[in-house]
Protein backbone atom coordinates (compact mmCIF):
# COMPACT_ATOMS: atom_id res chain seq x y z
CA UNK A 1 0.00 0.00 0.00
CA UNK A 2 1.16 3.78 -0.69
CA UNK A 3 1.82 6.04 1.95
CA UNK A 4 1.19 9.18 0.98
CA UNK A 5 3.82 12.18 0.81
CA UNK A 6 3.60 14.16 3.92
CA UNK A 7 3.18 17.97 2.78
CA UNK A 8 7.02 18.82 3.98
CA UNK A 9 8.14 16.15 2.19
CA UNK A 10 6.76 17.43 -1.05
CA UNK A 11 7.67 20.67 -0.52
CA UNK A 12 11.02 19.85 0.14
CA UNK A 13 11.42 17.32 -3.13
CA UNK A 14 9.42 20.76 -4.88
CA UNK A 15 12.53 23.34 -3.66
CA UNK A 16 15.07 20.91 -4.44
CA UNK A 17 13.48 20.06 -8.09
CA UNK A 18 13.36 24.04 -8.41
CA UNK A 19 17.31 24.00 -7.24
CA UNK A 20 18.36 22.02 -9.93
CA UNK A 21 16.29 23.01 -12.93
CA UNK A 22 17.36 26.64 -12.08
CA UNK A 23 21.17 25.80 -11.76
CA UNK A 24 20.91 23.60 -14.62
CA UNK A 25 19.58 26.99 -16.66
CA UNK A 26 22.29 28.93 -15.12
CA UNK A 27 24.59 26.72 -16.58
CA UNK A 28 23.58 26.35 -20.02
CA UNK A 29 22.99 29.77 -20.15
CA UNK A 30 26.24 30.23 -19.46
CA UNK A 31 27.45 27.86 -22.33
CA UNK A 32 25.79 29.10 -25.16
CA UNK A 33 24.98 33.03 -23.78
CA UNK A 34 27.89 34.24 -22.49
CA UNK A 35 28.79 36.13 -25.20
CA UNK A 36 25.52 37.69 -25.39
CA UNK A 37 26.38 39.35 -21.57
CA UNK A 38 26.28 43.10 -21.47
CA UNK A 39 27.40 43.10 -18.44
CA UNK A 40 28.12 40.29 -15.34
CA UNK A 41 24.89 38.57 -14.86
CA UNK A 42 22.93 41.14 -17.11
CA UNK A 43 22.53 39.68 -20.54
CA UNK A 44 20.41 39.49 -23.72
CA UNK A 45 19.43 36.51 -23.72
CA UNK A 46 18.46 35.11 -19.89
CA UNK A 47 17.47 31.38 -19.80
CA UNK A 48 16.94 31.18 -15.72
CA UNK A 49 14.42 34.34 -16.36
CA UNK A 50 12.10 31.50 -17.80
CA UNK A 51 12.76 29.00 -14.76
CA UNK A 52 12.18 31.37 -12.39
CA UNK A 53 8.43 31.87 -13.84
CA UNK A 54 8.08 27.90 -14.59
CA UNK A 55 9.29 26.83 -11.17
CA UNK A 56 7.05 29.67 -9.61
CA UNK A 57 4.09 28.72 -11.71
CA UNK A 58 4.26 24.70 -11.32
CA UNK A 59 5.77 25.10 -7.44
CA UNK A 60 4.19 28.04 -5.92
CA UNK A 61 5.90 28.99 -2.62
CA UNK A 62 8.20 25.76 -2.75
CA UNK A 63 9.41 27.37 -6.35
CA UNK A 64 10.14 30.17 -5.02
CA UNK A 65 12.07 28.97 -1.99
CA UNK A 66 13.73 26.88 -4.59
CA UNK A 67 14.61 30.05 -6.77
CA UNK A 68 16.07 32.07 -3.75
CA UNK A 69 18.59 29.06 -2.61
CA UNK A 70 19.47 28.44 -6.34
CA UNK A 71 19.73 32.21 -7.18
CA UNK A 72 21.95 33.07 -3.12
CA UNK A 73 24.25 29.78 -3.80
CA UNK A 74 24.97 31.48 -7.83
CA UNK A 75 25.32 34.94 -6.82
CA UNK A 76 27.17 34.40 -3.92
CA UNK A 77 29.59 31.54 -5.27
CA UNK A 78 30.13 32.98 -9.06
CA UNK A 79 28.78 36.65 -9.59
CA UNK A 80 29.62 38.11 -6.98
CA UNK A 81 32.19 35.88 -4.60
CA UNK A 82 32.02 36.48 -0.90
CA UNK A 83 30.01 39.83 -0.99
CA UNK A 84 27.10 37.92 1.01
CA UNK A 85 25.15 41.59 1.30
CA UNK A 86 24.85 41.60 -2.76
CA UNK A 87 24.46 37.91 -3.34
CA UNK A 88 21.59 38.43 -0.97
CA UNK A 89 19.65 41.03 -2.78
CA UNK A 90 20.25 39.26 -6.02
CA UNK A 91 19.03 36.19 -5.09
CA UNK A 92 15.50 38.22 -3.05
CA UNK A 93 15.33 40.30 -6.29
CA UNK A 94 15.61 37.37 -8.26
CA UNK A 95 12.53 35.17 -6.27
CA UNK A 96 10.24 37.32 -5.35
CA UNK A 97 9.77 39.26 -8.37
CA UNK A 98 8.13 35.75 -10.18
CA UNK A 99 6.43 34.91 -6.93
CA UNK A 100 4.71 38.47 -6.59
CA UNK A 101 3.83 38.00 -10.53
CA UNK A 102 2.36 34.26 -9.69
CA UNK A 103 -0.12 35.90 -6.52
CA UNK A 104 -1.20 38.80 -8.75
CA UNK A 105 -2.09 36.23 -11.58
CA UNK A 106 -4.06 34.88 -8.98
CA UNK A 107 -5.68 37.59 -7.86
CA UNK A 108 -6.46 39.33 -10.68
CA UNK A 109 -6.13 37.18 -13.47
CA UNK A 110 -7.98 33.87 -11.30
CA UNK A 111 -5.16 31.91 -11.93
CA UNK A 112 -5.49 28.55 -10.17
CA UNK A 113 -2.88 26.34 -8.68
CA UNK A 114 -3.54 23.79 -10.88
CA UNK A 115 -2.92 26.15 -13.90
CA UNK A 116 -6.40 24.61 -15.17
CA UNK A 117 -7.12 28.25 -16.70
CA UNK A 118 -3.71 29.13 -17.68
CA UNK A 119 -4.23 30.89 -21.05
CA UNK A 120 -1.04 31.57 -23.65
CA UNK A 121 -2.72 35.36 -23.27
CA UNK A 122 -2.23 34.88 -18.91
CA UNK A 123 1.02 33.06 -19.82
CA UNK A 124 2.26 36.04 -21.82
CA UNK A 125 1.08 38.08 -19.52
CA UNK A 126 3.20 36.33 -16.30
CA UNK A 127 6.08 36.13 -19.25
CA UNK A 128 6.10 40.32 -19.77
CA UNK A 129 5.43 40.26 -15.84
CA UNK A 130 7.87 38.50 -14.38
CA UNK A 131 10.71 39.63 -17.19
CA UNK A 132 9.62 43.29 -15.97
CA UNK A 133 9.52 42.32 -11.97
CA UNK A 134 12.86 41.46 -11.73
CA UNK A 135 14.84 43.90 -13.39
CA UNK A 136 12.63 46.59 -11.62
CA UNK A 137 13.94 45.05 -8.10
CA UNK A 138 17.72 44.30 -9.51
CA UNK A 139 17.77 47.73 -10.35
CA UNK A 140 16.24 49.04 -7.47
CA UNK A 141 19.44 47.95 -5.34
CA UNK A 142 21.48 48.96 -8.62
CA UNK A 143 20.21 52.46 -7.81
CA UNK A 144 20.65 53.15 -4.08
CA UNK A 145 24.17 51.37 -4.60
CA UNK A 146 25.11 53.38 -7.49
CA UNK A 147 25.94 50.12 -9.63
CA UNK A 148 25.82 50.36 -13.62
CA UNK A 149 23.15 48.35 -14.94
CA UNK A 150 20.68 48.36 -17.74
CA UNK A 151 17.13 48.16 -17.40
CA UNK A 152 15.94 47.63 -21.18
CA UNK A 153 19.23 44.96 -21.39
CA UNK A 154 17.65 43.10 -18.32
CA UNK A 155 14.29 43.06 -19.55
CA UNK A 156 14.48 42.03 -22.93
CA UNK A 157 17.31 39.09 -21.89
CA UNK A 158 14.59 37.76 -19.13
CA UNK A 159 11.50 38.24 -21.71
CA UNK A 160 14.04 36.61 -24.60
CA UNK A 161 15.23 33.46 -22.10
CA UNK A 162 11.57 33.50 -20.80
CA UNK A 163 10.09 33.02 -24.11
CA UNK A 164 12.64 30.13 -25.02
CA UNK A 165 12.13 28.28 -21.90
CA UNK A 166 8.28 28.55 -22.42
CA UNK A 167 8.69 27.11 -25.94
CA UNK A 168 11.26 24.45 -25.02
CA UNK A 169 9.01 22.73 -22.16
CA UNK A 170 5.82 23.00 -24.90
CA UNK A 171 8.16 21.42 -27.44
CA UNK A 172 9.21 18.38 -24.98
CA UNK A 173 5.56 18.48 -23.45
CA UNK A 174 4.56 17.83 -26.93
CA UNK A 175 6.77 14.65 -27.68
CA UNK A 176 5.40 13.59 -23.86
CA UNK A 177 1.93 13.72 -24.55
Amino acid sequence: MNTPISPFRMNLYLVLATILIHGLAMLVNELFFQRAEFLQGIGWVYLPAGTRLLCTLLFGRAGAVGLLIAGWLACYFYYFPGDALRATSGAIAGAIGPYVIYLVAQKYLGLRDSLTNLTPGRLLICAVGCSLASPLLHHLWFAVHGDPGSFAVMFAGDLIGTLIVLYSAKLVLKFIA
